[in-house]
C-alpha cells in the first residue's frame, strides 16, 4: 500500500488530491458500503464519476470524492477533496478505506481450516474487502442512537428528515443535494418539536444530547483500540453493547465487535450457520471459536448471499411524526 501524488489533471481540479495504491484488489463499493445510512443518505452520493461523501474533518467541513481504478493486482483509489477540510481528509482517506484492515489473521490457514464452508467460499470470492475506518465518532454515533429499538426505514427517514432541516450545503464540486451532516454543536441546538417531526422518541433524542455535551472526548475516542473505545461509550446511559458495536466498525474498523441486540442478526447467523434460528446467547456461543475475527465472519455472511428464510412477525413501523 502506497500513497502518491495525484495525476496532474486529478489534482488541479481539487484543493487536495492523493492516489492511493491498495497493494492488490480493491472494492471501493463494498468498503463503503457499512458507512451510508440507506442508498437515500444526504451525506453520500455514488456516481459515474465517483464515490462522493461530505463530513466535517478538524479543519473544518469537506466533500470528499473517491474512484478506483487498476487492475486486480494494483488497483488505486484517487481521492480529491473541497472546503476547508480538503487536506485533512485526503490524508485520512487510506485509513477511511481500510489501508490497517489487516486480513492475515483470518486468512491464516490454521484458522481458515476452522470457518464454515459459506464463510471460505465467501471469502474466496471477496478477497478485495476492507473494513473502513472513519475516526469520526459523533458521524456514527449520532443516527446509529436514532436506530436503537426501531426499524431501520424508522430510523433512516428521522435521519433524513434533521438531516435536511440541520445539515449544510456540501463545499466546493459537489453533487446537488449533498449535505455535512450536523456538527456536535449543531445537533445540540435541535430544538425537542424537530425531534418530534422527525418520529425520534425522547428516550433517543436525550441520548443524543446526553452523549454530545461530550462531544471533544467523543472524538478522542478515536485514538484509542477499538475495545477500549466501545466500553467508554458505554458509560454513557442510554448507549449498551449494540450501539457501541455498531459505531466503533465504522471509526475503528474492528473485526470483532458483534451487534448483540440487533433485531435480525441473531437469526440470521444461527440459520447461516446451523440451518436454525437462534437468540443473541445462542449466536455468542456459534461465534466463539473465532472471537477477535467475529464482525470479519459475519460481514463474510452477507456477502455470502445467505438469505434467512422470511417467515414470522415483522415489526411495525411506527410513524410518530402526527403525534
Amino acid at each position: 500500500m502506497t500513497i502518491a501524488e495525484a495525476p496532474p489533471v486529478v489534482a488541479a481540479a481539487a484543493d487536495a488530491a492523493i492516489r492511493w495504491h491498495a497493494g492488490g484488489s480493491f472494492r471501493l463499493d463494498q468498503t463503503m458500503f457499512p458507512l451510508m445510512r440507506g442508498n437515500a443518505d444526504p451525506s453520500f452520493a455514488a456516481h459515474s464519476s465517483g464515490f462522493w461523501m461530505a463530513f466535517t474533518a478538524a479543519s473544518g467541513p469537506v466533500t470528499l470524492r473517491l474512484s478506483a481504478g487498476g487492475s486486480r493486482t494494483d488497483s488505486f483509489v484517487d481521492a480529491q477533496a473541497w472546503g476547508p477540510g480538503a487536506e485533512d481528509a485526503v490524508a485520512g482517506m487510506p485509513k477511511l478505506l481500510g489501508s490497517h484492515d489487516d486480513w492475515s489473521a483470518f486468512d491464516d490457514p490454521a484458522f481458515h481450516a476452522t470457518l464454515p464452508r459459506l464463510v471460505t467460499e465467501s471469502r474466496r470470492r471477496n478477497l478485495a474487502l476492507r473494513l473502513p475506518s472513519t475516526g469520526r465518532v459523533v458521524d456514527s454515533l449520532v443516527p446509529t442512537i436514532l436506530e436503537q429499538k426501531v426499524t431501520t426505514l424508522e430510523a433512516r427517514r428521522g435521519y433524513r428528515y434533521l438531516m435536511y432541516r440541520y445539515g449544510t450545503p456540501a463545499p466546493g464540486k459537489a453533487p446537488a443535494g449533498l449535505l455535512v451532516p450536523p456538527t456536535a454543536r449543531q445537533w445540540l441546538a435541535v430544538p425537542s418539536w424537530e425531534w418530534h417531526k422527525a418520529g425520534v422518541g425522547p428516550q433517543r433524542s436525550a441520548t443524543v444530547m446526553r452523549a454530545l455535551q461530550s462531544a471533544v472526548a467523543l472524538e478522542r475516542l478515536a485514538d484509542l483500540g477499538s475495545t477500549q473505545a466501545g466500553a467508554k461509550l458505554q458509560t454513557i446511559p442510554g448507549i449498551g453493547v449494540w450501539t457501541a458495536a455498531e459505531v466503533v466498525q465504522r471509526t475503528h474498523g474492528c473485526p470483532d465487535s458483534i451487534s448483540v441486540g440487533d433485531y435480525h442478526l441473531a437469526a440470521y447467523v444461527g440459520y447461516a450457520l446451523t440451518g436454525r434460528k437462534t437468540d443473541d446467547a445462542g449466536m455468542i456461543e456459534l461465534l466463539e471459536p473465532w472471537r477477535g475475527q467475529r464482525q470479519r465472519l459475519v460481514r463474510m455472511l452477507y456477502l455470502s448471499g445467505f438469505r434467512k428464510p422470511t417467515f414470522g412477525p415483522r415489526m411495525t413501523v411506527q410513524d410518530h411524526r402526527g403525534h
